[in-house]
């Protein structure tokens, strides 16, 4: 859902980043200098080889600390990766400072001036535009939208057999409000001319990508007839305030519904064409079998066998937040179990909770619905009668009847994992 005001206050904040026509916001030499780490990183995780091995709700790297960031969990430092630690998740919006980072090439912009900075609207339009800051926050009507930004290899760590790519946990996500102007509206400010069939969009980041695959730069469309260009804007805030640095300043592209790979970070291009944009991005890297669920084998990819197409909507998920499974609960203790919910098909409806590993479900309460693309937490209240292991489990559904599998899913890419999750915990005598 998309509301036709502002972020209150945030526009004030970003007038005074932008304030006299030459501002700039560092990562304070981010290329040269390496991110601190933490003590954890001595002694390495042990390693492990599947979801039924993997205690870690999260990925097993070290924190460490990079500007505009709490301590995140570091996947890898070129392109850089950093996955938000669970306990961020209990509230419906995730905080800048905690957002999870992904990058996909090394190149990335560790300054922007935004009295040089501009956005272009270029191609097959009417009139090329150069659009500065505040050429978009005066001359287009603000609109903000609270939607997931779900990496397309989140959970990755759980396929069996393994797939190449960053071990992803289930931190490769986050919720924020963004705030900015419609891409419908700078497309009709360009004038998008006939035989138009994309748009194509590009940020500043560059690096080398796949050898042979002329892929330096980080290319991403969408159809010009696909409905979510009518959803999607241009955000140059994020819960109130500029984007961080790693998240995408000055501004970055919000396609709700949709996995992170068409989020275009420090967007500075946006390219109308006239013909399907094949470039390594789009028609190599990101697809996933035109199979029900995006499911296949090793031996029919192997074969040739398998279709393959970019992959799109993110499927419904639910997350167990608390407990963590990290201590003993007392026996009859009432415990609240917390977590959060989001598909992007449209809103969850409904979470089910189970304290027996799923053979039984029990209707979970809601929170607030903040718009149907947005986390939704869930709580209830449970009992444990008895001492011993417990499996909890949870599930959602949304509003178009998509409902949680508990079955897993395998791809090359190691994308749309969405099992149902489950967390053991141990209940102790209170005497």
């Amino acid at each position: 859902m998309l509301e036709e005001k502002p972020w209150l206050m945030s526009r004030r904040l970003l007038l005074k980043v932008i304030g006299g026509g030459a501002a700039w916001l560092s990562l304070n030499k981010l290329t040269t200098a390496l991110a601190q780490v933490s003590s954890q990183a001595v002694e390495p995780l042990p390693g492990f080889t599947g979801p039924e091995a993997n205690p870690y709700w999260g990925s097993v790297g070290p924190f460490v600390i990079y500007p505009q960031k709490l301590p995140l969990i570091q996947l890898t430092d070129r392109p850089i990766q950093l996955e938000t630690p669970r306990h961020y998740f209990l509230t419906p919006f995730t905080p800048n400072a905690a957002f999870y980072v992904r990058w996909h090439l090394d190149e990335i912009p560790n300054a922007v001036s935004l009295s040089d900075w501009r956005l272009f609207l270029e191609g097959n339009v009417g009139k090329n535009l150069a659009l500065s800051m505040s050429d978009l926050m005066s001359q287009f009507k603000p609109v903000s939208i609270a939607a997931v930004n779900q990496c397309s290899g989140n959970s990755r760590s759980r396929f069996q057999p393994r797939v190449p790519g960053g071990q992803w946990g289930n931190g490769a996500m986050g919720n924020a409000v963004f705030t900015g102007v419609r891409l419908k509206d700078l497309l009709e400010s360009a004038g998008v001319r006939p035989g138009s069939s994309q748009v194509q969009f590009e940020g500043l980041d560059r690096g080398r990508g796949p050898e042979g695959k002329g892929s330096h730069s980080y290319l991403k469309s969408l159809g010009l007839s696909d409905p979510v260009i009518g959803e999607t804007i241009v955000a140059y805030e994020m819960n109130g305030e500029p984007l961080p640095m790693l998240n995408g300043f000055p501004v970055r592209l919000v396609v709700p519904g949709r996995f992170a790979t068409y989020w275009t970070k420090a967007l500075t291009w946006i390219r109308v064409l006239t013909e399907p944009d094949a470039n390594y991005w789009m028609s190599k890297a990101y697809c996933v079998p035109n199979t029900l669920r995006g499911n296949t084998t090793p031996k029919d990819v192997n074969e040739g066998k398998v279709e393959m197409i970019p992959v799109g909507t993110m499927p419904v998920r639910s997350f167990i937040i608390a407990p963590d499974g990290s201590g003993k609960i007392p026996e009859e203790m009432p415990v609240t179990v917390r977590g959060i919910a989001f598909s992007g098909y449209g809103s969850v409806v409904k979470v089910e909770f189970s304290w027996d590993g799923g053979k039984f479900w029990n209707k979970a309460e809601l929170g607030e619905n903040y718009g149907q693309y947005s986390f939704r937490t869930w709580q209830t209240t449970w009992i444990p009668k008895r001492t011993g292991k417990y499996i909890l489990a949870v599930r959602a559904t949304d509003e178009r009847g998509n409902v949680q599998p508990d079955e897993g899913v395998w791809n090359p890419g190691g994308y749309l994992w969405n099992k149902i999750e489950r967390q053991e915990v141990i209940v102790g005598a209170a005497k």
